[in-house]
């Protein structure tokens, strides 16, 4: 694994894996979250199986957190390399008109990013760490044991529209940082086809798309909220 990292095309290589990874749990993130749109109910539902499946906690929540911070780590290490690598200044190399202005900044969204994790691992994932696993509460049920917490936690983070507009700024950073990093990862891989073309297209689309179901979702629960 090493030896793959200490080369250019490994490391981005690598990177472009870890992409992979995380857009595929990104998917997921918002496929169970937008149930709770439309049903409290199921929204609770699935929440409980996977804040309590075995599998999910102890397997595959440590290979997340791993992957994320994988990719932001390598992330900052594949620009300091390209600044070192950079042999003509900036003065003398017009960046604005070899590339797109998402992919000479994807350092700052990716840091935009960042800071927002900071705040949903704070909203959501510390409480819950804290509440399974420090407190020993599995049951995932209200202080009242009328039904599941999960919905109504959601509901009540959202009450807030300095929070609101903290994520829906987050999640436009991260539909920037999408827009250049999804082609970017499959041309890592050498996906250079006759498919290019339709990958561009899908990934325009899911660099769009999935941060504005988020955007909605935030925006559903602040105006819905239960009183």
């Amino acid at each position: 694994m090493s030896g793959i990292l200490n080369s250019s095309i490994g490391r981005k290589f690598a990177m472009a894996l870890s992409a992979f990874f995380l857009m595929f749990f990104l998917l997921q993130h918002f496929a169970i979250n937008v149930t709770s749109v439309f049903s409290a109910d199921t929204f609770n539902e699935i929440s409980h199986f996977m804040g309590t499946n075995p599998l999910i906690q102890y397997v595959l929540q440590p290979v997340l957190l791993f992957g994320v911070i994988f990719h932001f780590v390598m992330g900052f290490v594949l620009e300091l390399k390209n600044k070192k690598a950079r042999q003509v200044s900036y003065a003398k190399n017009n960046g604005a008109a070899n590339s797109s202005w998402m992919s000479r900044n994807m350092i700052y969204s990716g840091l935009a990013i960042l800071a927002f994790m900071g705040l949903h691992f704070y909203d959501f994932w510390f409480p819950e760490i804290n509440t399974k696993f420090i407190e020993g509460d599995m049951s995932g049920l209200l202080a009242d044991g009328s039904g599941y917490r999960y919905f109504e936690e959601l509901q009540h983070k959202f009450l807030s529209p300095i929070r609101v507009g903290l994520y829906v700024v987050a999640f436009i950073f991260l539909a920037l940082h999408l827009l250049h990093g999804f082609n970017s990862a499959f041309q890592s891989v050498g996906a250079n086809n006759k498919y290019t073309k339709g990958l561009k297209g899908f990934g325009k689309a899911y660099a769009i798309l999935i941060p504005l179901g988020f955007v909605i979702i935030a925006l559903y629960h602040h105006f819905n909220h239960i009183s």
